[in-house]
């Protein structure tokens, strides 16, 4: 890719900006490992908000998104439900709240006080810490290969993949070393700025280079509805034929099957709370419980509006304009590749200077997910594994000096990973097969269940990693060409029972959990589920105790929550493909929602 100096220099000066920064800030950040990894929870809430999600504007998914959108149109919105992107929902509403009133510094402390610290507690929370450091070293290897490619088709040095990436991730590790949260968050809205930027003007340029009549003449009927049946009903075979071959392999074609078990699973998802990554970090760095659901609001109101602007405005670009050369590379018996649509855009649509911002906004991209993944994982080994087993009352400045170390370690394990797997899509599938496929159904057991115990809790997440392991491998034996989705998606319920069976069988095969550490959990946090019996004895003790009533009044909010957090992503893509009534009823869904939540949800966040 030919790139002009001007946008050489503004990526070389953005690199540099954000070292020195990293550096300046290592005063500030080495206090103390709370002011390392939390940012001594003195952060603002809009400000961790903007940053988290800043780190979910990634470039792997970028490029996915660009690619759904053109295949899929509209319908492509409910795509990244697969993760789900309504977790956040489930946060701002009130797991955010849940979270925070524990206090604690990372995932796996936070089990300890729930299932507290006798064996079957340090089996779990020794699960957790195993689950962290392998999800971070295998997200690690995901940036190493995506941030390789990345650099190998925009930047205009002769480097392999694998250089570029040693390359960068050692810059990135320089600057997020020295300065703990404060880097991460600092470089995070620096990265959230570009991209907001470039996504409004990439926008722009599509909205000008394109009509109406352009877009019609190369999308196929029911593209631009947004709403389906059971079947997709979506027919590529006459404009870019290769397009079919992707919803075949992709196995969306029922779509309304696919949508339910989706759904089904993303509910259990977000009930689950987050995995402890960088998301979880930045809940746990707000200054009080109502801080940390307004950062989880903030999260998805700051994420998706110039996200989709830049999305919307690649695909339609790409679909106008790219779409024969797709069709040039079938005919040629190449392998169609709609991921080169984004490259494409960028060299031949963007004046230089917006090139280089778009490019360093890009690359802002991967930094500020690799920062805050390499931020939380050495706070793992740091505050989980060497403060509690290793060196309990080491001086404040050994941890800070520890966490130099691990963050180094983790890195160059990452990198190790990153050279020996195939492709993305292969560290992708690991990752959410093999490490999210037990992880579900523990952890909304451990949210509404007073009788679930560490033993329970152990069995269930080593069940259910084991079968999601083994299951990819074993699905092709009867299904020899099974669609891309599908393995986990069918898998996903075969997993659940289980991980369910073994959680409750050795949950009631064991004794419960202390009592006055189930005690001490249920006052802190005041979950709603199952906790008639600890409730009893609380108020027994403190007849002043006010219990959580509100699950009702939540899963009200998440359901208006989710239909407030769609036309965040389907306002843009209607005003770029000139939709206006479906644009104005967007924005209608969007106000009135916003009015339900500020009386039902904001008025009654407490102040604890």
């Amino acid at each position: 890719m030919n790139i002009h100096g001007i946008d050489i220099a503004i990526v070389v000066g953005y690199v540099v900006v954000v070292v020195i920064a990293g550096l300046w800030l290592s005063k500030l950040a080495g206090k103390n490992i709370e002011s390392y990894f939390l940012g001594g929870k003195r952060i603002p809430w809009y400000l961790l908000g903007i940053a988290n999600a800043s780190g979910m504007f990634d470039i792997t998914g970028t490029m996915w998104l660009v690619t759904v959108f053109f295949v899929y149109g509209l319908k492509s919105n409910w795509l990244p439900w697969l993760w789900p992107t309504f977790n956040q929902v489930f946060l701002m509403v009130y797991l955010s709240i849940w979270l925070r009133r524990s206090k604690v510094m990372t995932g796996a402390e936070w089990i300890r006080t729930r299932f507290g610290d006798r064996l079957g507690g340090k089996l779990s929370h020794i699960s957790v810490l195993c689950f962290a450091i392998f999800l971070v070293i295998g997200m690690l290897a995901y940036a190493f290969q995506g941030i390789g490619k990345f650099s190998a088709v925009f930047l205009p040095w002769d480097l392999s993949p694998n250089t570029y990436a040693v390359i960068f991730m050692t810059i990135t590790t320089v600057y997020v070393m020295f300065g703990g949260m404060y880097s991460v968050v600092l470089t995070d809205i620096i990265q959230f700025a570009l991209m907001t930027v470039a996504s409004v003007l990439i926008a722009y340029i599509a909205f000008s280079r394109t009509t109406p009549e352009m877009i019609s003449a190369v999308v196929p009927n029911g593209w631009k509805e947004l709403f389906f049946g059971w079947h997709l009903n979506l027919d590529w075979s006459s404009i870019v034929p290769a397009a079919n071959a992707k919803i075949a392999q992709d196995g969306y074609s029922l779509f309304g099957l696919f949508f339910m078990m989706m759904l089904f699973k993303g509910i259990l998802a977000s009930m689950a709370g987050p995995a402890p990554t960088y998301d979880l970090q930045k809940v746990l760095s707000t200054r009080s419980p109502k801080e940390g659901a307004l950062m989880s609001w903030c999260t998805s109101a700051a994420l998706n509006l110039p996200r989709y602007l830049m999305i919307a405005g690649v695909g339609i670009l790409g679909l106008v304009f790219f779409s024969s050369k797709l069709n040039a590379m079938s005919q040629a018996g190449q392998k169609v590749d709609f991921e080169q649509i984004l490259p494409y855009v960028i060299n031949n649509f963007l004046p230089p200077g917006l090139i280089g911002l778009v490019l360093a906004g890009l690359l802002a991209a991967f930094m500020s997910t690799f920062d805050a993944t390499v931020n939380c994982g050495a706070s793992y080994i740091v505050n989980d594994l060497y403060k509690r087993y290793i060196n309990p009352n080491a001086p404040a400045k050994r941890y800070v000096y520890m966490s130099y170390a691990c963050s180094i370690a983790i890195v160059v394990v990452g990198i190790w990973f990153g050279f020996m797997a195939t492709s993305i899509n292969a560290v992708l599938q690991w990752i959410v097969a093999g490490l999210w496929g037990g992880f579900i159904l523990p952890n909304v057991l451990k949210w509404h269940w007073w009788r679930f115990n560490g033993f329970g809790y152990f069995a269930g997440m080593v069940g259910g990693i084991a079968t999601a392991l083994v299951f990819p491998k074993l699905y092709p034996l009867w299904h020899p060409n099974p669609p891309d989705s599908t393995s986990l998606l069918v898998g996903f319920p075969i997993i659940l029972v289980v991980s369910t069976v073994c959680s409750v069988l050795v949950t009631l095969l064991t004794k419960p959990d202390d009592e006055e550490v189930l005690k001490n959990f249920y006052k802190n946090v005041r979950p709603w589920g199952f906790w008639k019996p600890i409730r009893e004895k609380v108020m027994q003790e403190d007849p002043n105790f006010k219990p959580n009533t509100a699950f009702k009044r939540d899963m009200v909010n998440v359901t208006v929550g989710t239909c407030w957090q769609i036309p965040l992503s389907t306002i843009p893509m209607f005003l770029l493909i000139r939709y206006y009534r479906g644009m104005w009823i967007s924005i209608a869904v969007l106000v009135v929602t916003s009015v339900f939540l500020k009386f039902n949800w904001y008025d009654k966040l407490e102040n604890d």
